[in-house]
């Protein structure tokens, strides 16, 4: 799946805010929400778009 999804920095940085040991499953629903958005980057927003979804603050 994360083959076809880029990154930014900005969102990177961000995932690495989360603790390591839940960063993988973090990082699959975060790139399973883009795909279903229909993005293929996630950015910042992106990201805090999904944190919202997921009810993370």
């Amino acid at each position: 799946m994360s083959n076809n999804i880029a990154w930014t920095a900005e969102a990177e940085a961000k995932l690495k805010e989360i603790p390591f040991f839940v960063r993988p499953a973090a990082r699959k629903k975060i790139e399973k929400f883009a795909q279903e958005e229909g993005t293929i980057e996630i950015t910042s927003e992106v990201y805090d778009r999904a944190k919202q979804q997921f009810g993370q603050k």
